[in-house]
This record gives C-alpha cells, sequence and structure tokens, in this order.
C-alpha cells in the first residue's frame, strides 16, 4: 500500500479522497492557492502545497514536480482535468508514482470520442448515430455538411468533452453557426482545444451511466445504474439510482453491455459507461467515463462500497476481492448538487463568504462538502458547494428524506440552488417519475405550483417581521430611577 500520497484537486472531492486515506493509514498532501487557503481539505490533509495561482490545479509539470520532490508515491486526481490526461498519466508512470485511477493507454483509448464510438459499433451494439471525424475552428463547411447528412435536430460536442462543457443541442439549421461558435468558445476558455463533433440527438431521452470497476488481472463487475436527467446548464443537477426509464429485463441487457464495452477497451480501476435511452426503452452507447464522478456516492449508497478505497486498492495491483454476484444493490438513492449561484439572475456563480452554514442530519443523510461558517466561497472554481445524497429503502421515502434534508439545509451569506431543488424534487412530474432530459423546460414555475397553507402562513409571518423592523424608529427612553440621582447620591464621597 502506499505510504504518502499527493491529492491534485480541490473541494468536496479533495475532502472525499482524503477521509479514505486517512482510513487507510496514508499520508496526505493538499494542493491550494491563496483563495482557497481556508478550505476543508486544506485544514484535513497532513501537508500542504500552496500553488502560485488557481492555474495550477491543471498545470501537469507543476504538480508532478511538487509529488517528486515531496516523496508522494500516488498521484490521485479526484475528477479534475488531470483525471482523462493520458500525457500526464504517461508522465507519472515514467517517473514511478502510480497514477489512481485507470493506465494512459486506457485512457487514451477512451478519450478519442469518435475512434471509441466507432469501435463498439463495430461489435453491434448500438451507439449514437455521430460524425465520422471533428471539426476545427476553419472547418464550419465541413461540419455544416455533415450536420445536413445527420439531420436535425442535433448535438453539438467538444472532442475533449465529458462534464457537459461546450455542448449545444442545435434544432434548425439557421442555429448552427452560432451554436457552433459559442461552443468553441466555451471549449477553448475550459478544455484549450475547440475541435467538435457532432452526435445525431435522440429526444426524449434519458442518461444512463453503468459504473463499472476492474483490477490488473481481468476481473470486473458492474455496480448498477443510475440516471441523471435533471439538466440545467449541461450539468447533471439531481440524480438517482436505480433509474426509472429501465424494465427489469431491459436493465440487465443494459448492465451486461456495458461489462461487455468494459472488456472491449481491457478497462482497469473505475470507470462509468455512458448510455442514453430513448422513449422506447433502446440504450445507446455515448461514452465512457475514465474516472470517478461526482455522483459515485449514489453507487457507494446503493452498494455500501467505499468506491476511493477501492480505487487506491486496485492502484496499488490488489486484487478486485468479490465476483459479480457479491454485490448487493439495496433500495433507491437520491443525490443534489448544491452549488453557489442564483437561479433568478440565469444561474450566475455567486461567490463570497459563507456566514452560517447548517448542515442536514438524520438517517441515511450524507453530505459531502468543503465549507462550514466562516469559509470562503472560491470565485475561480465551479459554484459546487456540496452534494447531498440520501438513501432510502424504496423511492418515495427516499423524496420525503431529501426533501426534509433539503428544508433543514442553510447556507447564509450567497446565494445558492437550493429553492430550485426544492421545487425540482415537489414538482409531480418528478414525484412521478416520469421524466426526462427535457425535464426543466417543460416543469412549471415555482409559483405556477400550488402552496400549502403552512407555507402561506409562515411566508406571511416572515413578511410581517421584515416590514415591522424596516420602519421601527430607534427612540431612546431614560429610566424613571435615573431622573432621582439616586445613582449620583451614591457616588458622593462622605
Amino acid at each position: 500500500m502506499f505510504k504518502k500520497l499527493l491529492v491534485a484537486n480541490r473541494g468536496e472531492i479533495a475532502v472525499r479522497i482524503i477521509r479514505s486515506c486517512r482510513e487507510l493509514g496514508i499520508h496526505t498532501i493538499a494542493l491550494f492557492e491563496a483563495s482557497d487557503r481556508g478550505s476543508l481539505h486544506v485544514r484535513l490533509a497532513d501537508e500542504c502545497v500552496q500553488l502560485p495561482d488557481q492555474h495550477g490545479f491543471m498545470n501537469a509539470d507543476l504538480i508532478l514536480s511538487i509529488a517528486v520532490e515531496r516523496g508522494a508515491d500516488a498521484i490521485h486526481p479526484g475528477y479534475g482535468f488531470l483525471a482523462e490526461d493520458f500525457n500526464f498519466i504517461g508522465a507519472a508512470e515514467a517517473t514511478g508514482i502510480t497514477f489512481i485511477g485507470p493506465p494512459a493507454a486506457v485512457v487514451a483509448s477512451t478519450r478519442n470520442k469518435i475512434d471509441a464510438l466507432e469501435k463498439v459499433k463495430a461489435t453491434g451494439i448500438r451507439t449514437v448515430e455521430h460524425s465520422a471525424v471533428s471539426f476545427g475552428e476553419d472547418e464550419f463547411g465541413a461540419l455544416q455538411t455533415a450536420a445536413n447528412t445527420l439531420g436535425y435536430p442535433l448535438v453539438i460536442k467538444s472532442c475533449s468533452g465529458g462534464r457537459g462543457r461546450g455542448e449545444r443541442l442545435v434544432n434548425d439549421p439557421d442555429r448552427l453557426a452560432e451554436a457552433v461558435r459559442r461552443s468553441q468558445v466555451e471549449s477553448q476558455a475550459v478544455y484549450g482545444n475547440t475541435r467538435l463533433f457532432l452526435e445525431q440527438a435522440i429526444l426524449p431521452a434519458h442518461q444512463v451511466g453503468v459504473q463499472i470497476m476492474a483490477d490488473r488481472y481481468g476481473d470486473l463487475v458492474h455496480l448498477g445504474d443510475r440516471e441523471g436527467s435533471v439538466i440545467q446548464s449541461n450539468q447533471k443537477i439531481v440524480e438517482e439510482a436505480p433509474s426509472l426509464c429501465l424494465t427489469p429485463a431491459r436493465r440487465q441487457d443494459l448492465l451486461e453491455t456495458a461489462v461487455r464495452i468494459a472488456r472491449l477497451f481491457e478497462y482497469q480501476n473505475l470507470g462509468t459507461v455512458e448510455f442514453l435511452v430513448d422513449g422506447n426503452g433502446e440504450f445507446y452507447f455515448s461514452e465512457i467515463k475514465a474516472r470517478i464522478q461526482i455522483e459515485h456516492t449514489l453507487t457507494e449508497m446503493m452498494t455500501r462500497i467505499d468506491m476511493v478505497r477501492e480505487q487506491i486498492r486496485l492502484a496499488a495491483g490488489e486484487p478486485l476481492g468479490y465476483r459479480q454476484e457479491d454485490v448487493r444493490l439495496h433500495g433507491h438513492a437520491i443525490m443534489c448538487r448544491l452549488q453557489a449561484e442564483d437561479p433568478s439572475r440565469l444561474h450566475l456563480p455567486t461567490p463570497g463568504r459563507l456566514r452560517r452554514v447548517r448542515l442536514p442530519g438524520g438517517p441515511e443523510i450524507r453530505v459531502d462538502t468543503y465549507t462550514y461558517c466562516d469559509a470562503d466561497v472560491s470565485p475561480y472554481y465551479e459554484p459546487l458547494v456540496a452534494k447531498l445524497t440520501v438513501w432510502g429503502p424504496d423511492r418515495p421515502t427516499s423524496i420525503q428524506r431529501l426533501r426534509r434534508a433539503l428544508e433543514d439545509f442553510t447556507i447564509i451569506g450567497v446565494p445558492t440552488n437550493l429553492p430550485l431543488l426544492l421545487h425540482i424534487i415537489r414538482t409531480p412530474s418528478f414525484i412521478e417519475g416520469g421524466y426526462t432530459t427535457d425535464f426543466l423546460n417543460q416543469a412549471p414555475q415555482p409559483s405556477r405550483l400550488p402552496q400549502a397553507d403552512i407555507t402561506r402562513r409562515d411566508l406571511a409571518i416572515v413578511a410581517a417581521i421584515h416590514y415591522a423592523r424596516r420602519r421601527e424608529a430607534f427612540n431612546p427612553q431614560v429610566p424613571d430611577e435615573w431622573a432621582t440621582g439616586w445613582h449620583q447620591s451614591s457616588r458622593r464621597l462622605s
């Protein structure tokens, strides 16, 4: 087992990794920059190294040099950009430092989106229809021809994507040029790469991922499926496991297909095979995420397997240790992403200081966060503040538990998307489970939902108190006793 591990990430995933390392007895090194000095991962790590600025987390050479200088024998990238940078993984392997994740060769084969789709399609497995090549900034004519061949609606994707950035849905040819321009600008800003490819859109659709885990000796298992079809700004903000759009027979078929695809790439360590499921329940391979994902907490709640611990074990060369029949999936789990952004202002990020934080608790409630009272939300990173994951023996119990936990959650200091999350889980179409990736476009606005009498009563009380406090005047009163002069006489010298 490793003795010293460098966590090449920040925020809640860094906290998550450090806690697993402490249980394994592994010394941890945290990275931070000035605006993130007070983050919880800095306080929990055994030692810390300050980066020159926020771009340091993407500087592969700098991070590798820190690992060598500090004597780390392993690097865990979390789910950051380095997690799928096969050049960085290869450089780490060349220096004798173990990368916690799939080997460089595996990541390289899954990272090429078009080649991965073609490789899977050649085996007879259904894939999303896609362009045969990718396109650069000066190749709009060729991209337009490919778009007309595929047909509309279609999806523009970044070749370096995988986090929703640079992705655009285009419904008609007139919007193609502007969508391509926006996608390239965003891809350049986020990934440093403007190359795009096209996919034929599947509408309506469900996004379903299958968690897989494999050792270097050929043993591989799946850990069930999860669905992330509640999407805002190309990010899954509410996910649940298992998926609601699959029949038992179709689920078994999808899980077996995911294992076949993983074996096709000779997969090792942790990853997710992703599919799109159409309205008829047919599924289509989309891509492989060769890293741990934000929503791994769902799988942990369903299986009671510490996936970060397993990542570290597998990277250390230990065998998987169990067979597929040993994996037990129980109940239902739902996860929400709590973000520092203002839903009333087009989800504008809202960095700042958290003056008060109260986390929910109770049975089967889990909160992954890097924040606490007086912690700062940095303006330089994703506005994710916390992940709230709940488990229940069935979906209705899980929804009730999530609602209670969200109502218990208190963050004062910056606006968050907490009102949006509460709105989502109270919406009838979510409660009924019949939603797709178009859910937020079709769900009624919060003001149109019926309000309970107790909610109206509480709002009236809050408004009355606020009105009274705004109008009260400061009128100092002198106590009657002060007019007698007794307090002055008591101090008089005899």
